[in-house]
């Protein structure tokens, strides 16, 4: 085998190796670490920070680098193993299988690992390289950018190849190990890439959890509704909670009272406001974007049906990415409190077996429901607020009030529901009770 051609070829790998390692480094160095390198007065730095300004050039040149290389030394391992090995196909599959190993272990594998190791010292390396290599070449790297993505699917021509979003997340998780970034950003940067995959049915409220208020209703009634639930925008339904016409503002009500008393007596849907329709499959990010723009911050979710899914939120959707939003009253609540007098306060997600055995029952089900708050929406017939009651019927013939007490969460969700037995009761008088 000829010396020189083998010569050449391994000089050419050992020169893609180090654009290889150069590509690494680069990728991995931002333009903040470049300028505390500097600070610190690291030798090399005010170079590093020159290549930071402009990775994207950089990095384009070092792709070059290493892809002209590979290609050379592959084309003289061919003409070295033509040579060497009778017929063609031979030479032509030894010459794969070199060039192939060679790629993968010196190229691919070992400079890559290098330059992610050790960024810094590999970057403020290879910008004594870069620099003067990119004003020699001048634009042709940038050109042959530009006809690559000409050929890449998608609008536009961008600057260079950019990362993938598995590439990006391994990015963020390194910079959490490096403690360059806190553990909770590192979760809140996925959580951004996350919420692109989001659809609005996810975050959105259920329509089972909603409370509205019927459009015939008065302003009165629609302003003690929004004091007891604590929301200061409610839904306003038409012929039923599936049609939702309108959504009415607290503060529209109060402005509207404080200029006139007479305005309680009016009807609330004088008061409301048009409500945006969003399909339950749209993408949670771009909503986002769009209540932005609209300067909107309520809309309304339609399922496939045209029915009515629930409302979703900007604060909805800003939990998908700073995680679950409380407020100053929400605490850590035991699943049961005795009260003394047989009386409990239970949390409102405690099974309802569970609140059998607290009254001597072994077996307490109910088919429809499985939580206490459940229970008791189930006997009110609506979504339980602050201070609704309502009287259940235990199996044993013994009758509980049921009593949702103050809400919690920006949601304002009852969390806690008041339970005490009343004695037995006729079934009417039970119904009468839930009222």
């Amino acid at each position: 085998m000829s010396l020189p051609l083998v010569s050449g070829a391994i000089a050419l790998v050992v020169v893609a190796w180090l654009a290889a390692c150069a590509e690494a480094g680069l990728a991995r160095v931002s333009s903040f670490r470049a300028e505390e390198a500097v600070r610190n007065g690291r030798r090399g730095s005010a170079k590093l920070a020159q290549i930071a300004a402009d990775p994207t050039r950089y990095l384009n040149v070092a792709l070059l680098v290493r892809v002209a290389c590979e290609m050379a030394a592959a084309a003289l391992v061919t003409y070295a193993c033509l040579q060497e090995f009778p017929g063609t196909t031979r030479a032509l599959l030894v010459a794969i299988g070199v060039m192939v190993l060679v790629s993968y272990v010196a190229v691919g594998v070992s400079p890559r690992t290098i330059g992610r190791q050790h960024p810094l010292n590999t970057a403020t390396a290879a910008a004594y390289i870069l620099l003067p290599l990119a004003r020699i070449m001048g634009p042709i790297p940038s050109l042959l950018i530009l006809i690559g993505n000409a050929l890449t699917p998608g609008k536009g021509f961008r600057r260079g190849p950019f990362a993938s979003e598995a590439e990006l997340r391994a990015l963020v998780d390194l910079a959490e190990k490096e403690s360059l970034i806190e553990d909770e950003e590192r979760r809140m940067v996925h959580s951004v890439f996350e919420l692109g995959d989001t659809l609005v049915r996810e975050v959105m409220v259920p329509r089972t959890d909603l409370v509205v208020i019927e459009r015939f209703k008065t302003i009165r009634q629609a302003l003690t509704l929004a004091l007891r639930s604590g929301f200061s925008r409610i839904p306003v339904s038409g012929e039923s909670e599936d049609d939702i016409v309108g959504i009415v503002y607290l503060k529209d009500l109060v402005r509207k009272t404080h200029i006139s008393r007479d305005a309680e007596s009016e009807l609330v849907s004088t008061a409301m406001r048009p409500a945006a329709f969003v399909p339950d499959t749209k993408n949670a990010g771009d909503l986002l974007r769009e209540m932005q723009q609209d300067r909107n911050h309520v809309a309304v979710v339609i399922d496939e049906y045209g029915g009515t899914a629930g409302i979703v939120t900007i604060e909805d959707i800003l939990e998908e990415i700073v995680g679950e939003i409380t407020d100053e009253y929400d605490r850590e609540l035991p699943p049961v409190e005795d009260l003394g007098d047989d009386r409990h306060r239970v949390t409102a997600r405690l099974d309802i077996t569970d609140l059998g055995e607290l009254y001597g029952l072994d077996e307490y089900d109910d088919e429809d429901v499985e939580t206490v708050g459940g229970l008791l929406a189930k006997a009110l017939g609506r979504v339980p607020i602050a201070g609704a009651s309502a009287v259940v019927e235990l199996p044993d013939g013994r009758a509980l009030r049921l009593t949702a007490e103050a809400a919690a969460g920006r949601r304002n969700k009852i969390v806690t529901v008041l339970v005490e037995p009343v004695g037995a009761l006729e079934p009417a008088e039970a119904e009468k009770e839930s009222e």
